[in-house]
């Protein structure tokens, strides 16, 4: 039986160090500042954003958050950024995604500077992490990372699968477990002997949108899995991961709610104080 990584508990430990760096830049007369930009009001990123709000609240951060309409256009968007970019108070600078549709979401992530680019979003920064600088690393992988280090998981020369290949978790978790010195597969939708490859993994990272998708007979015994996916189903929040059968063969697994999510807004947090210091 899996022990359960607990994503809560990391999360607040990380959080109190997190107060103490603030107070000692506090008495630097540094008071570490982010800036969301939500665009629209998909309900999702509503929460988000709110939920971002709150925390910066509870660990002295300063936070403005722009709520722009729907019928924004990109230019002024940029506009926005352009603004956020030159104001010394803001270290870090969040765009909410998604954003609507007609607006040119590269551009905007692009004009954020990579000083201030706190979600690892920007060419400079994933370019940086691409080739093992240290850089902004997007704050999923960047949590995930932290919670196997908690966790004392041995990454160094072990195979490390992970299936999906986003620009926000796939790509920018494998630059950083190739940096931890494992070996690394990536799986995607064409990716034709996925239970064969999944099974050969002594760290599995599941991050593809769909419920349940990795069942108990995909999953070598012993392996260590996280599971990213966040799917509500008649209202109940599940995860990429059979988490009941999965967690009978695995030797540690992340819950969904509770696993990754908390370690997600908490990394944004270290991501500001990080900038605050630039």
């Amino acid at each position: 039986m899996a022990t359960l990584i607990d994503g809560k508990l990391i999360s607040a430990k990380i959080k109190e160090d997190i107060k103490a760096k603030i107070e000692e830049l506090k008495a630097k007369n540094i008071t570490p500042g982010l800036a969301v930009i939500l665009v629209g009001e998909d309900p999702a990123s509503t929460v988000y954003v709110r939920n971002k709000e709150k925390m910066c609240g509870e660990l002295g951060i300063k936070s403005e958050v722009y709520r722009l309409p729907e019928s924004t256009t990109t230019s002024e968007l940029l506009d926005l950024i352009d603004k956020l970019n030159e104001n010394k108070a803001i270290h870090g600078i969040l765009l909410q995604h998604p954003v609507p549709s007609h607006i040119d979401e590269y551009a905007a992530f692009n004009r954020i500077s990579p000083k201030k680019d706190v979600d690892g979003f920007t060419d400079v920064n994933i370019g940086k992490l691409v080739i093992g600088k240290d850089t902004f690393v997007s704050c999923t992988p960047n949590g995930i990372l932290a919670m196997l280090k908690h966790e004392n998981v041995d990454i160094s020369g072990k195979h490390c699968v992970i299936v999906g290949r986003s620009n926000i978790v796939g790509k920018p978790m494998s630059s950083l477990m190739l940096k931890e010195n494992a070996t690394v597969t990536i799986c995607h939708s064409k990716t034709t002997n996925l239970t064969e490859i999944t099974k050969q993994a002594d760290i599995l990272i599941v991050a593809i949108g769909k419920p349940k998708f990795i069942t108990k007979d995909m999953v070598k015994k012993d392996a260590v899995v996280i599971d990213v996916g966040i799917n509500r189903i008649d209202g109940k929040l599940i995860g990429d991961v059979d988490f009941d059968n999965v967690k009978e063969v695995a030797s540690k697994i992340t819950p969904v709610p509770g696993g990754v999510g908390p370690m997600t807004m908490v990394m944004l947090m270290s991501n500001t104080i990080k900038a605050s210091t630039l």
